[in-house]
């Protein structure tokens, strides 16, 4: 495969220049004068490996102006990685970072994310102007890129990093193509859903008519003319003057309270939440022309998860996904793997009881009747129970016989906990590391402790340590899925060449495919072919199951 590193240059030119298997140059550096036609040209003729800095800055500029590529190597996300497998997470990973820490020089931060600008709030210029100095040139990026594959030659298992770093490139052409087409958005409907749930909009700007009701509703439970009924720091005064004393005022704390004020106060913060976060004010800030274009952030968040900067396209609930509909003609394909998670456990931890159980299409089911006594939802408490800490209290019983039946399975989530609590770093099936520290913890002391050495399991180090293994212990599964579900992706947007149809939503385990309706069964085939691809890489022969749930809709909410 031909290999081409590229830079962009000033009024739409650039460069090229081939590189050789090992990252050298292979040719002379080929300046252009129009840099989208010259990609365009050498994709149709090589479809070569593109070597650039970063797909977020440089992919937007081509896919506006027609061009499309196959693959790419990203320095910035590749960098981020191995930064990350040296125990080095958080450093600065641009190609300047990356090229300074090469040549001794002094490393420049990262610069900081440029403003997110809503669709119609302003169209990018073809090539923008960058703020700062000038960013390294052609040698630079193709030294780095010669570098990063010799660090990533030099890891435990090159050929599971190899494809993580090709997936989370994939990942990055994939973000930039989704926002360019958008998720198709009715306005109308939207418009009817919030009417029905809110009623009409004030014409002052202030709530709308529902929440108002709601807040004199709640107001007069507690024998007062006004509550703030968002203002957490109120409700807890309210309800302190009726006799009631909360911690705080998250829903599952006032669900088990007793008073006539918490059915309207969980009704209130559902519906504002709704008009805040999804209202009139986000449609008309992120809807426009039929379609919801969000920013995607591939592995934005530490397991390599992705998120969006600005939109909150991850968190669209469900009664608002009614105004998700397909094109007059076309079809949303969904597809959600089911029990991911748990299923990535059976196949990385090579318990072989457990991959039996994986083998089956509710590996719950099949778990429970393993060793359970056919007790599913006990099954289930044991497995979530040992993937995401949850070690004490009525999940003990249901752990031991976990503990028991799958010991492989059970140990190396063990492993992995102990290993945080000590301070260690974990890693993903590909080589995704964890971050260093009690990431998430929020304990302020977050040194490591030795678990035999006697300290205060009250102490605030204990804590760290303790919630720094719940961290591992997870992260070694959580990271993993991410990477079955980012290697699916990169694989059905590869199939979707060949058969049709938009990938239009990514989040987690769940996409969705936007298609002619005549191609609906043709994109459920391809998404079956990518599903197995995924789990043949990532697990090579394995009698794990990672079954994908489809469904054909017309609307988000029907799947």
């Amino acid at each position: 495969m031909a290999v081409l590193a590229v830079a962009a240059g000033e009024r739409g030119g650039g460069v090229l220049q081939p590189l050789d298997a090992a990252g050298r140059p292979a040719g002379p550096v080929e300046p252009v004068d129009d840099l989208p036609a010259a990609v365009a040209a050498r994709e149709a003729a090589e479809h070569p490996r593109w070597v650039w800095a970063s797909g977020a800055t440089l992919y937007p500029t081509l896919l506006r102006a027609g061009v499309r590529v196959e693959r790419c190597h990203d320095i910035e996300l590749t960098e981020g990685l191995l930064l990350g497998h040296a125990g080095r997470w958080g450093e600065p990973r641009s190609l300047a970072a990356a090229y300074a820490r090469l040549t001794g020089a002094a490393v420049p931060p990262d610069p900081p994310p440029r403003p997110v600008a809503p669709p119609g709030h302003g169209q990018a210029a073809l090539f923008e102007a960058v703020v700062g100095p000038p960013a390294p040139g052609i040698d630079a990026l193709t030294r780095v890129y010669a570098d990063q594959l010799a660090r990533v030659a030099a890891t435990a298992h090159p050929g599971r990093f190899r494809l993580l770093v090709a997936a989370e490139s994939a990942g990055a052409l994939i973000a930039v193509e989704m926002a360019a087409v958008g998720l198709p958005w009715r306005a109308d409907v939207h418009d009817e859903i919030l009417a029905e749930l809110l009623g009409e909009a004030s014409p002052m700007g202030g709530p709308p008519r529902r929440l108002a009701e709601l807040a004199a509703r709640v107001a007069e439970a507690f024998g007062v003319r006004q509550v703030h009924v968002d203002s957490s720091a109120e409700l807890l005064r309210a309800f302190a003057r009726v006799g009631v004393q909360l911690p705080n005022t998250r829903a599952w704390v006032l669900r088990g309270v007793d008073h006539p004020a918490v059915p309207l106060v969980l009704e209130y913060k559902e519906l504002y939440r709704i008009w805040t976060a999804h209202g009139w004010a986000w449609r008309d800030a992120w809807v426009s022309d039929g379609r919801f274009r969000p920013e995607y952030v591939p592995a934005g968040v530490v397991s390599g998860r992705w998120a969006t900067r600005g939109g909150g396209a991850l968190q669209i609930p469900k009664v608002i996904r009614r105004a998700v509909v397909a094109d007059p003609g076309w079809r949303l394909v969904v597809a959600d793997a089911g029990q991911l998670e748990p299923r990535v456990l059976a196949a990385v931890s090579g318990d072989a009881r457990l991959a039996t159980a994986g083998a089956a299409g509710d590996l719950y089911a099949a778990l429970a009747q393993d060793s359970f006594g056919g007790d599913r939802a006990r099954a289930k408490l044991a497995l979530l129970g040992a993937m995401y800490g949850q070690t004490g209290g009525g999940a003990l019983p249901a752990l031991a016989v976990l503990k028991r039946s799958y010991p492989t399975a059970f140990g190396y989530l063990e492993a992995a906990a102990r290993t945080g609590e000590a301070g260690g770093l974990v890693r993903s099936w590909l080589g995704r590391t964890c971050p260093p520290g009690a990431v998430g913890s929020g304990d302020a002391d977050d040194a490591p402790v030795d678990p035999d050495a006697g300290a205060d399991p009250r102490s605030p180090r204990a804590r760290a340590a303790r919630s720094r293994g719940r961290f591992t212990r997870n992260f070694v599964i959580q990271a993993t899925a991410a990477e079955w579900a980012s290697t699916l992706l990169a694989s059905l947007r590869a199939e979707l060449a060949g058969v049709g149809g938009e990938l239009v939503f990514f989040q987690h385990d769940e996409v969705i495919v936007h298609c002619p309706a005549e191609l609906a069964d043709p994109v459920a085939e391809a998404i079956r072919r990518a599903g197995a691809r995924a789990s043949a890489l990532l697990f090579g022969p394995t009698p794990v199951r990672f079954p994908l749930d489809l469904s054909t809709v017309t609307t988000y909410a029907q799947a």
